[in-house]
């Protein structure tokens, strides 16, 4: 979650610097004071209102930007005249390891991130649940192919600019003032209201799971000031981050935050949800840490190739599949001990003659049996 509120505070700060002139740290001052103002005053309300308010604005402007600048450029003709088909018509452009690494780092981070999960569940059933999920995925492709037509036209004509520059430039050179300034404000309100709602979701969690569930902790009062110095916390250090990394690139990050979540969320709730039972939780705990500790050190310690991805869910699988293998085999003891005991159980009610030593066995093993066993038992002895 930490590096999804860089990247977004990365497109917030060079929106702020480039639409009002000021210095890095103006900037950065002006978001602390806004997010502070959004989750102070407004909470998880305010992010959500700011989210569909996001959602219109940016697919109007950014739909019509799209559509403009696939003219520009004179339509597919132009565009194979002007870029070549390997990488930039290419889905592999920049290499199948990487294009790899991104395609099921979205899809897993998608997967294990509880805002989508929760949305799912939330459905009144299978089928609302199905209708949301391809009405997202349509939303979707209106918005990113004019984005790329968009990046793909500035690339052409100011291939100077920074990549994370190019949609505001385009916004405010390229279309109507009126609809340019929709866009601006879109983003900025689209960036602003991520960074919120994301640093709201770490305090929540630091404060309830950790300062309540885990540390006893039961005032509200302590518990919200918890929740809001640790959205503080959380901002300022996201600032701190991206001062060091400020030319690089926003997917870069969001591609990183979606593999560390699939790391150590999608295999262990891939075996919670389809194979209940199996996993005792140490095991899945230790898949989701082993994982993390794989993502974090895996680009030190083999610098050329440094996507974690997959390595990290093997190392998932090997705690996750031994358990399970494990389990399997201790289920298929238990199943015949208990088919053992049911066979005896039926001996004893029909009368069949039993050495004394097996009551025992049932009257410490067999529990739900024990008042047959000892009603039968008292029979005989009488």
């Amino acid at each position: 979650i930490f590096f999804s509120i860089v990247a977004s505070m990365l497109t917030s700060i060079h929106l702020i610097v480039g639409l009002f002139h000021v210095s890095l740290v103006a900037a950065a001052s002006i978001i602390i004071v806004i997010v502070a103002a959004l989750v102070f005053f407004g909470g998880i309300n305010s992010s959500g209102m700011a989210g569909i308010f996001k959602i219109l604005l940016v697919f109007a402007t950014v739909f019509v930007g799209g559509i403009l600048s696939y003219n520009d450029l004179g339509g597919l003709t132009g565009i194979r005249e002007s870029f070549p088909a390997f990488p930039w018509l290419s889905l592999f452009g920049k290499g199948i390891e990487d294009s790899l690494f991104s395609l099921f780092s979205m899809v897993i981070g998608v997967i294990s991130t509880q805002t989508y999960v929760q949305a799912l569940f939330s459905a009144k059933d299978s089928a609302t649940a199905a209708a949301g999920c391809v009405t997202a995925a349509l939303i979707v492709i209106p918005v990113g192919l004019p984005s790329v037509m968009i990046g793909m036209y500035m690339h052409a004509m100011h291939p100077e600019i920074n990549a994370i520059d190019a949609l505001p430039f385009y916004l405010c050179i390229y279309l109507p003032e009126w609809l340019g300034g929709i866009g601006i404000a879109a983003l900025l309100l689209s960036s602003l209201g991520s960074i919120s709602g994301l640093a709201l979701g770490i305090g929540t969690m630091i404060s309830r799971d950790i300062f309540n569930d885990l540390l006893g902790l039961r005032d509200v009062k302590r518990l919200l000031w918890i929740s809001r110095f640790s959205v503080l916390a959380v901002t300022f250090g996201a600032v701190i981050f991206v001062f060091h990394y400020l030319d690089s690139l926003v997917l870069h990050w969001n591609y990183l935050s979606m593999a560390l979540r699939g790391a150590g969320i999608f295999l262990p709730l891939t075996f919670i949800v389809f194979f209940k039972g199996l996993v005792p939780k140490e095991a899945g705990f230790a898949a989701m840490i082993a994982g993390i500790m794989v993502a974090c050190l895996w680009p030190f310690i083999f610098p050329d190739s440094a996507n974690a991805l997959f390595p990290s869910l093997a190392f998932n699988l090997l705690f996750l599949l031994r358990n399970c293998y494990q389990n399997v085999i201790n289920f298929g003891k238990d199943t015949a001990y208990l088919r053992n005991i049911k066979r005896k159980v039926t001996l004893l009610m029909s009368d069949f003659p039993y050495p004394c030593e097996y009551l025992y066995l049932f009257r410490s093993d067999f529990i739900t049996g024990y008042t047959i066993i000892q009603d039968k038992q008292k029979t005989r002895q009488g």
